[in-house]
């Protein structure tokens, strides 16, 4: 634990990041737009760091084909700032495929695409950025019994180096999830291995594949594994009859609207649950229907023909696998009859979702600091504030992890650019109270600055303290 001693003057930052995915991206954009409008005195210093070498977000499952499932204006800025230049639209201007993409005709852009997109905005902001820049603790500095900054003590080519904030936001993304007691191998994949692994597979000849999952990700990997491989065999295995439609019609998708983090905050506990059961089929395992009508249709096909390459082995589950030097055995047991069979495979791919990083995993003393819920989980604020012990001054933002507390939009892109303005609000709003409480000159801050358009007024729920965290 660093202590303060008189004198000390480190470069302070207002906001450190870790992680440079998606959602710290739009905070980086939503800090550079604000700055660009005030003096020096009332601009947000900020850095991130990334552990990547380069901007990357889920590039195993960059499939040629595969479409986004969010509307192309729930970019990284458009709902916070319509006239922002790092909308998606400006970034197709900028490659000369505006025209095109309107004549498509089409809110869904592909993955590749967005991709792309998100590289384009990322390189804009470059300058608060660090790649290849690995956080790996976090410690409080104290003075005067009050913790007043985090040092963040960051690993590069260069070694260990440590940086000072007032503020964390923390967006550290997904980490892969696999069945208790399975290891990915070289034959043992998650779907995010997939292109990355795919490759050296083609002069083996693969026979057969076996995915796992009955989500979007996995039937994207069936189709796509299929396509590839025209002599080989592929099996899905889940526990349905079959894939489950996702729910993207319109009163549904309200589950994703701003307004709908402020009910879901708001409401009591028995309602959060209800609302996750009722709407998980809004995104959780669940398959576009297009997707699914066009694998039943090849699966029939092949029944007609009489060259079944596509199978379905459906109301089961894997329960083991075993990895061999050039194979791999799968056991299904059918939860029909409980009986087990056998397939040899090259591959097995499990398509079985994400869970989010621990969000207090780099914190380590500063994490004893933050306040948990009687269910054990982390106590998050209307603007997405870890809630800490009061002599603990600085702010501790997530972006992701919060699902219990903000509803189903925690980790996806529908609301990634009202969250990151509403982060911004907060530290502007505990800066203003923090120097008035300190007798200093206040800063002028103007209403609604860094969020949404008209949404000017404080937002509802939300509990703001002077600059320390409550």
């Amino acid at each position: 634990m660093s202590q303060g001693l008189p004198g000390d003057t480190p470069l302070v930052h207002d906001l450190i990041g870790i992680g440079f995915g998606p959602s710290n991206v739009a905070m980086a954009i939503a800090l550079s737009e604000h700055n660009s409008k005030v003096g020096r005195q009332d601009s947000v210093t900020a850095h991130f760091f990334e552990q990547q070498s380069s901007f990357g977000w889920h590039r195993g499952m960059l499939i040629d084909d595969a479409t986004m499932q969010v509307s192309f204006l729930k970019d990284l800025v458009t709902l916070r700032n319509p006239a922002s230049e790092f909308s998606f639209l400006c970034y197709l201007q900028s490659q000369g495929r505006l025209i095109d993409f309107i004549n498509h005709k089409n809110l869904f852009p592909l993955r590749v695409e967005f991709h792309d997109y998100f590289e384009w905005a990322a390189a804009k902001v470059d300058d608060l950025v660090s790649y290849g820049h690995e956080v790996v603790t976090v410690t409080p500095f104290v003075h005067d019994g009050t913790v007043e900054y985090l040092d963040v003590t960051v690993r590069s080519a260069e070694g260990l180096s440590v940086h000072r904030a007032r503020n964390l936001v923390i967006g550290t993304g997904l980490r892969p999830l696999m069945p208790d007691g399975v290891e990915r191998g070289d034959r043992v994949w998650h779907n995010s291995d997939l292109l990355r692994k795919v490759d050296g597979l083609e002069d083996d000849s693969p026979s057969r594949f076996v995915v796992v999952g009955a989500g979007q990700s996995a039937a994207e990997n069936v189709a796509y594994l299929h396509r590839r491989f025209p002599d080989a065999e592929v099996c899905a295995v889940f526990s349905r009859y079959g894939y489950s439609p996702a729910d993207d019609s319109s009163f549904a998708n309200r589950i994703f609207d701003p307004d709908a983090v402020d009910e879901f905050f708001a409401a009591p506990e028995e309602v959060k649950r209800r609302l996750m059961a009722y709407h998980g089929n809004t995104n959780y395992s669940v398959v576009d229907i297009d997707l699914i009508d066009d694998l039943y249709r090849q699966m029939y096909r092949e029944k007609v023909l009489g060259t079944e390459r596509l199978r379905f082995l459906n109301v089961s589950r894997v329960t083991g696998v075993v990895e061999k030097p050039d194979s791999v055995r799968a056991t299904v047991r059918s939860l029909v009859t409980d009986e087990e069979s056998e397939l040899d495979a090259d591959v097995v791919v499990f398509a079985t979702g994400y869970s989010p990083a621990d969000p207090l995993g780099l914190l380590g003393q500063v994490g004893e600091q933050c306040l948990r819920d009687e269910s054990g989980r982390v106590r998050v604020q209307r603007d997405y504030r870890i809630s800490t012990d009061p002599a603990l001054r600085c702010g501790i933002y997530l972006q992701g992890g919060t699902e219990h507390t903000h509803g189903i939009t925690t980790s996806l892109l529908s609301n990634t650019a009202i969250r990151v303005g509403e982060i911004l609000d907060s530290l502007l709003d505990r800066r203003v109270k923090s120097t008035s409480d300190e007798s200093r000159p206040t800063v002028e801050v103007a209403e609604g600055a860094g969020g949404p358009p008209g949404r000017s007024k404080p937002l509802k729920n939300r509990e703001f303290s002077a600059w320390p965290a409550r």
